[in-house]
């Protein structure tokens, strides 16, 4: 984020949109060239697309409900199992997906990076000792909650704010700071009474169908 808000500036007030984009691509496209070469399993893929699933139904009944969904607890208990290549493939086509009921548009690319990261950086939290202590996982969970909004408020001020400013960046999120609450809240609740039943099926999923 810190990049893309340099580069911004230095295009001193044109075209900040497409190069927003640009650099969507370039965070995207790698992940997913590395992934179509690699060598998957039949049952490794069918494992990964229950996932997605899991993570488009814990979203698509909760939209009336303002960014309330389990769909953020699906690629956190996930990518812990999976490690952080396939986190941040789960969790990015979990957003592609989904929107597939509830409207694409300029704002699914920003969402499957956002729940790409959030999958790739918890892959890489699940490869130490911290994976086991609830309270860090709780914790690390309401803090995504935050960090998806705030690369969401970015797209917004891309998008909609004119004049682009600093102080427009810091508007946009603190106008959703509400709504990056409930979803941080509804991560935490999620990973508190249900993270250590589902990863302990997840991980005998893996060892018993040797799916990684």
């Amino acid at each position: 984020m810190l990049g893309l808000l340099a580069g911004m500036l230095l295009l001193k007030g044109h075209h900040f949109l497409w190069f927003s984009f640009g650099c969507l691509v370039c965070s995207l496209l790698p992940a997913y060239w590395h992934f179509e070469k690699r060598q998957l399993g039949t049952r490794l893929l069918v494992f990964l697309a229950v996932i997605v699933a899991l993570g488009v139904i814990g979203r698509v009944p909760l939209v009336a409900i303002p960014n309330v969904q389990l769909t953020s607890f699906v690629v956190i208990v996930s990518a812990v199992s999976l490690g952080p290549e396939l986190g941040f493939v789960s969790g990015s086509m979990m957003a592609l997906v989904s929107n597939l009921f509830l409207g694409q548009g300029p704002w699914t690319p920003w969402q499957m990076l956002a729940w790409g990261l959030m999958g790739l950086t918890t892959g890489l939290l699940g490869r130490t000792s911290l994976k086991n202590q609830l309270w860090v996982m709780v914790i690390w969970g309401a803090l995504w909650g935050f960090w998806f909004g705030w690369i969401m408020d970015l797209w917004y001020a891309l998008a909609y704010v004119r004049p682009l400013r600093p102080a427009s960046f810091i508007l946009s999120f603190a106008a959703s700071l509400v709504f990056d609450a409930m979803h941080a809240a509804t991560n935490a609740i999620s990973l508190l009474f249900l993270y250590v039943p589902w990863r302990k099926v997840m991980d005998c999923l893996i060892t018993k169908y040797t799916i990684l």
